[in-house]
C-alpha cells in the first residue's frame, strides 16, 4: 500500500486540539525540508524502543497480541527497507509523528494507534538519547584507550631517550621520553575514570516516565529497561524527562580530556620545530607548503588543539541552553541543550585518533635532547643535591654554588655544568663519590618521588596497564550487555509473532502466558 503525502498531512493536519501543520519556515528551521536526516539519526534508536515497548505491553496483557504484531511486523520491513517510505517527505511535526502518522494510514487506526499506549515523546526521546550517548561514550574509551596504549608502548621504546623537561619554557631537569609519556597516560586514565562515570550514569532508562507524570496503566519497566540493555528503570518520573545532567557530565569530561590532549599536542607541536628538534615525524603525518619548498609541518597537531577546545565551548552553550528553565520537559533542555553534545563528541574521537598517530609516528632525535639536556644545565638540581647529601652542605647554600658555577659559565661561554664545577670545585671531584652529572646518570637515580628513574617509570607503566585491562574488560562486559539485550530483545518479537500466528485474530492471548 502507498500512503500519500495528503494522508500523511490529514493525520498530522488535524491533532483534536491543533489544526493544521506547523508554518512552513519553521518547519523548515525546526525538522528541515525532508526528513532523511532524521531518520538516519533517530530512526533505528526509535525502533527499537518501540520493539521493546510493544513486547513489554502484550506480554503484560495491555494490548491485545493482535494488535502488536501487525505493528512489529511493519516496523521490521519498514527498517529493512531503509526506511524507504518515509525517504523524501516533510516532518512538519518532526520524525517520530511522520513515522507514527504512516502507521495509523498504513494499518489503521485501531492498530497503528496504540503505539504511544503508556508512552509520550518525551520519555521516549530521552530513552533513545541515553541510548545514543552510550555508544559515543564507549566508542569515545575505546579511541582514548588505544591512545594511552599506544603512549605506554612508545614509553617502553623510548626508555633511554634522555631530553630536559621544561618549566617556565625554559629546560630545567633531565628525564625521559618514556617518563613524560607515561605521566600523559597516567593523566589520560583520570579523564577515562570521568567517561566511565557517565556510561554508568547512562545506565538508567527513562521509559515509563511518560510525558512527566508516569501512567496509570500497570507497565513494566523494568522488562522495557532489561530488553534495552539498561541495568534499570528510572526511579523518578519528573527527573527522568526533566533532566539532561548527563549531557552536561560528558561535556565536562570531554572538556577536562581536551585540556589533557591540547597540552600534550602542544609539547609535541614545540619538540617537532627546527628550533627543538627533539622529534621527527613521519612523512605520511606531515604536510608541505605550496609556496616554500622547505617547509615540513606538523599541522594536524593544530588541528588536534581546535577540537580538544570544542567540548569546552559545547558545554558552556548547552549549560546556558539548559540554566534556568522549569524541572520539567523542556525543548531548551532536551533539544537545544543537547545539540552541541554530538559535534563535540565526534571532533574529540576525531583529535584522539590523530594524536594518536603523531605519537606512535614521532621518533626521538636522541643527540639533540641529549645536547640540550647539557646545554641547559639540567643536571644543576641533582649536583645541589649530591652537595647535601655528600659533603653535608644545607641546601640553600648547595643551591647558591652551584648557582655561582653556572653564573661563571655564562662569562666563560663553557656549556657543560660537569666541566665547569670540575674546575671551579675540584676538591668536589676527588674520590669514589664524586658527582655523576651525565644526564642519565641523573636520570637513573632520580626513583623518589615518582622521578623519572627507571623503576618508577616502569611501576608507573604497570599501573596505568593494569588500569586499561580494567577498564576495557568493563567495556567489553558492557558491549557484550547490549548485545544480548538486543538478542533478547529480537527473540521476543519472534515469540510473539510466532503466538500471533497459532492465535485466532483478536483473541489477545498475553505474550508472556
Amino acid at each position: 500500500m502507498v500512503i500519500s503525502n495528503a494522508q500523511i498531512l490529514a493525520h498530522l493536519g488535524d491533532t483534536g486540539r491543533v489544526a493544521g501543520t506547523l508554518h512552513p519556515k519553521a518547519q523548515a528551521i525546526l525538522f528541515g525540508d525532508v526528513a532523511d536526516d532524521a531518520i538516519d539519526r533517530d530512526l533505528p534508536w526509535i525502533t527499537q524502543v518501540d520493539r521493546a515497548h510493544l513486547v513489554m505491553m502484550a506480554e503484560t496483557g495491555l494490548l491485545p497480541i493482535a494488535h502488536v504484531s501487525p505493528l512489529l511486523r511493519r516496523i521490521d520491513e519498514m527498517e529493512c527497507s531503509g526506511f524507504a517510505s518515509l525517504r523524501g517527505r516533510s516532518a512538519p511535526r518532526g520524525v517520530y509523528l511522520l513515522y507514527e502518522t504512516y502507521l495509523i494510514a498504513d494499518l489503521g487506526e485501531e492498530i497503528g494507534g496504540v503505539l504511544q499506549t503508556a508512552r509520550s515523546r518525551n520519555d521516549l526521546g530521552a530513552t533513545v538519547l541515553r541510548m545514543r550517548l552510550r555508544q559515543v561514550v564507549a566508542d569515545l574509551l575505546t579511541g582514548l584507550s588505544r591512545l594511552q596504549t599506544t603512549l605506554l608502548r612508545r614509553a617502553e621504546a623510548c626508555a633511554d631517550a634522555v631530553f630536559p623537561i621544561y618549566t617556565h619554557y625554559q629546560p630545567a631537569q633531565p628525564v625521559t621520553l618514556a617518563h613524560y609519556y607515561a605521566g600523559v597516560a597516567g593523566a589520560l586514565d583520570r579523564d577515562a575514570e570521568a567517561l566511565h562515570a557517565v556510561l554508568t550514569d547512562l545506565d538508567r532508562c527513562p521509559l515509563g516516565a511518560g510525558a512527566v507524570g508516569g501512567t496509570g496503566l500497570p507497565i513494566d519497566t523494568r522488562r522495557t529497561a532489561a530488553l534495552l540493555g539498561f541495568s534499570t528503570p528510572w526511579a523518578h518520573s519528573i527527573d527522568a524527562v526533566a533532566s539532561r545532567d548527563a549531557v552536561l557530565r560528558l561535556l565536562a569530561a570531554l572538556g577536562i580530556l581536551g585540556v589533557t590532549v591540547s597540552r600534550l599536542a602542544h609539547d609535541l607541536q614545540l619538540w617537532t620545530t627546527g628550533e627543538f628538534g627533539f622529534l621527527t615525524v613521519a612523512d605520511d603525518l606531515v604536510g608541505t607548503s605550496s609556496m616554500m619548498p622547505q617547509k615540513r609541518n606538523v599541522y594536524m597537531l593544530e588541528h588536534i588543539k581546535g577540537m580538544a577546545a570544542a567540548p569546552m565551548g559545547a558545554l558552556t552553550a548547552a549549560a546556558m541552553a539548559m540554566h534556568a528553565t522549569p524541572f520539567s520537559n523542556s525543548i531548551a533542555v532536551g533539544t537545544e541543550g543537547v545539540k552541541p553534545v554530538w559535534a563535540a563528541a565526534s571532533g574529540m574521537a576525531d583529535a584522539l585518533t590523530l594524536v594518536r598517530l603523531i605519537v606512535a609516528g614521532a621518533e626521538p632525535n636522541q643527540g639533540a635532547m641529549r645536547l640540550r639536556a647539557i646545554s641547559g644545565q639540567t643536571n644543576a638540581t641533582a649536583l645541589a643535591d649530591w652537595l647535601v647529601r655528600e659533603r653535608g652542605m644545607p641546601f640553600r647554600r648547595a643551591h647558591h654554588e652551584v648557582g655561582g658555577v653556572i653564573r661563571g659559565m655564562m662569562v666563560q661561554g663553557v656549556v657543560d655544568l660537569a666541566t665547569a664545577a670540575r674546575d671551579a670545585h675540584p676538591e668536589w671531584f676527588h674520590g669514589e663519590r664524586s658527582p655523576h652529572l651525565k644526564p642519565i646518570d641523573v636520570v637513573a637515580a632520580q626513583e623518589h618521588g615518582g622521578g623519572p628513574g627507571p623503576d618508577s617509570t616502569i611501576r608507573e607503566i604497570e599501573r596505568v596497564r593494569a588500569s586499561l585491562r580494567t577498564r576495557r574488560a568493563a567495556l567489553v562486559a558492557q558491549h557484550r550487555r547490549w548485545r544480548a539485550a538486543r538478542q533478547t530483545l529480537r527473540s521476543a518479537v519472534e515469540r510473539v509473532l510466532d503466538i500471533a500466528v497459532i492465535d485466532r485474530p483478536g483473541q489477545g492471548h498475553p505474550a508472556g502466558a
